[in-house]
């Protein structure tokens, strides 16, 4: 059976997703404030790649349950991995095709179900298309979340409602897939710079996809938090999921926070960049590094932060290797910090803001959220 086969064979039924989603919106008109506690009538045991030692939180008010920790697309040092697998300075100009990357990064994935961890968020089209093949025959395995951000609002001749949805036909028809579970268009770093006639197509974008059966889900992703929060209270049916950095520096503000609004309207907040863009580690990431041990409670230490932060549906790190989804998910398991362990967090933090480079500069705008 060749892989499109068998992936369609394994796919949902189109009919029955558009049922479900017909089904889902209805529910969501019954009342936002209902709907957030909705996924508790599911239960998590239900969700994809349930695994009891996993902790599961309810995605917003989509009625889903998603992995405490999820896999976020970025794969920065996966050359420690598959040494020459990047064809320049960039992780985006890695070699898709490449034997060793696509056995990487379909480890990473098997190891991420075999966790339980059940949500991917792929944000570019390398991403997609990346992630999409990793998946091929396991669909109903992990949600996937969607943003092919270089045809996105990012580009002005993208902030159309009908480019936008081409942007989605385009990139589903490249990844061969047959639907979403969350279309999160990723906007302007600084997203009030769009102008409220762009952000309207984004939703009416949004909703279209919804309505036809291409996206389960829908939101966006912005580093600009007054934005974000004025578009929460703004089209609370709409955006459902929201993408924003969220480091171990992050704390809620003490007045006018973006928390409020995210509780008020039951939205998901999967938090990107949770290690200060590498910031944070000693080491470069390959496994036989003498500092590999110590970066590993660092991470640790930083997912477990990112937990206590309640209103977080999920931090969202890149990982490059089967031993790094394995410590993630032990995080998970290993509790509040002590007082000794956020003190040497803090410390850490200290050091990987001194030393962000000039363009990641932008983060220490999200110390409080």
């Amino acid at each position: 059976m060749s892989d499109k086969r068998e992936a369609v064979r394994n796919e949902p039924n189109r009919r029955e997703f558009m049922r479900d989603s017909v089904a889902a919106a209805a529910g969501v008109a019954i009342g936002l404030s209902a709907a957030a506690g909705q996924a508790g009538d599911k239960g998590p045991q239900k969700t994809r790649s349930y695994n009891p030692e996993m902790k599961y939180k309810p995605m917003g008010k989509t009625g889903e349950w998603v992995s405490a920790v999820c896999l976020g697309g970025h794969w920065k040092r996966v050359d420690m991995m598959v040494p020459g697998v990047f064809t320049g300075k960039s992780w985006l100009n890695a070699k898709l095709d490449d034997p060793g990357f696509v056995k990487n990064r379909y480890d990473v994935v098997s190891r991420c179900i075999e966790r339980g961890i059940n949500y991917v968020d792929a944000c570019t089209w390398q991403e997609v298309v990346t992630y999409a093949r990793a998946l091929q025959g396991r669909r109903d395995k992990m949600f996937f979340g969607f943003s092919w951000y270089q045809e996105e609002m990012r580009k002005q001749e993208f902030r159309t409602a009908k480019a936008l949805l081409g942007t989605l036909d385009k990139g589903m028809g490249e990844a061969k897939l047959d639907y979403v579970d969350v279309w999160r268009i990723t906007m302007l770093p600084q997203s009030g710079r769009h102008t409220e006639g762009e952000v309207e197509e984004m939703m009416q974008a949004l909703d279209t996809a919804k309505k036809q059966g291409k996206t389960r889900f829908t939101g966006l992703s912005s580093h600009d938090r007054e934005h974000i929060k004025w578009m929460i209270e703004k089209y609370p049916k709409t955006v459902q999921v929201v993408c924003t950095p969220f480091t171990a520096k992050s704390k809620e503000a003490p007045a006018d926070s973006v928390f409020d609004a995210v509780k008020k309207h039951g939205v998901a907040m999967f938090g990107i960049k949770p290690f200060s863009g590498n910031s944070l580690f000693k080491g470069d990431s390959s496994p036989d590094n003498p500092k590999a041990e110590e970066d590993d409670r660092l991470a640790r230490m930083t997912i477990r932060y990112i937990l206590a932060q309640n209103v977080i549906t999920a931090p969202i790190p890149g990982l490059i290797n089967e031993h790094q989804v394995d410590n993630v998910a032990k995080s998970v398991t290993e509790g509040p910090l002590a007082k000794e362990e956020s003190e040497e967090l803090e410390a850490a933090m200290d050091c990987a803001w001194a030393n962000l480079p000039a363009h990641y500069e932008w983060l220490k705008g999200w110390e409080y959220v």
